[in-house]
């Protein structure tokens, strides 16, 4: 093998985690998609629940926001987006909990 084919081959070696790793949506959006939050939240458009960016605006800058919107998830309910109840999501572990809010809260980021 020619040192500059070898030079290539070892380049893209290196280079692909990182690629692949940009590539990768973030932990809130890998576990939105995991928990089927997606199945009633679009990240901008409302589905049978309200958009997450829609979430995010809402809450934007309320000291405690993220603690109240954990417990909301958890318990579940309806009143606050109209009368559409969400089943509470209990299954969900408080760590997860907290890094899918934290991802709404953000705005929903892709990347």
């Amino acid at each position: 093998m020619s040192s500059r084919i070898r030079h290539t081959v070892i380049t893209l070696m290196l280079a692909s985690p990182l690629l692949a790793s940009a590539a990768e949506p973030p932990a809130g959006a890998k576990l939105a998609g995991q928990f089927a939050c997606t199945a009633c939240h679009g990240s901008d458009k409302a589905v049978v629940g309200p958009a997450f960016r829609d979430i995010a605006k809402k809450y934007k800058g309320q000291a405690g926001a993220e603690a109240s919107l954990i417990a909301k998830v958890k318990a579940g309910g309806s009143g606050t987006w109209g009368p559409i109840p969400m089943p509470p999501q209990a299954h969900v572990s408080d760590a997860d909990l907290k890094t899918i809010v934290a991802w709404v809260l953000a705005g929903s980021p892709e990347k």
